[in-house]
């Protein structure tokens, strides 16, 4: 079997904070794990894909460096402008207005994380 992705890990400041905003999104939280007492991992998904998506929130940290390396993961949006009238709702907003990289591409944009994390929405073309 030819290896596969399984799934994207970053740190975060604050789980309820982070899982509210994977849930309007359109995550779903799959679980949780703690690691000794250290941290908990909570495993987050689109339906039906797994848990694809693993937050992991150290004890006693509430922030951390991004670091330059670090750019963002994307996610499809069936009506990128519902999506983001969804997202406004809850105080989320594109960094810039949608927008196409080349003429009849596909629109995206991006948000940003609770934690300051990169989210590309990219719409579907039908």
């Amino acid at each position: 079997m030819p290896p596969q992705l399984l799934h994207t890990c970053y740190r975060i400041g604050d789980i309820d904070r982070s899982v509210a905003f994977y849930e309007a999104l359109g995550f779903e939280e799959v679980g949780r794990m703690p690691i000794r007492d250290e941290a908990i991992n909570v495993f987050m998904g689109l339906p039906g894909d797994g848990a694809r998506l693993e937050l992991t929130y150290n004890h006693g940290i509430d922030s951390y460096e991004l670091g330059t390396g670090y750019n963002h993961i994307a996610v499809t949006s069936e009506d990128l402008d519902a999506t983001l009238a969804q997202l406004a709702e809850r105080g989320i907003t594109p960094e810039k207005p949608p927008y196409s990289v080349r003429e009849g591409g596909s629109r995206l944009c991006f948000v940003r994380d609770p934690d300051g994390y990169r989210i590309e929405l990219i719409e579907k073309q039908g």
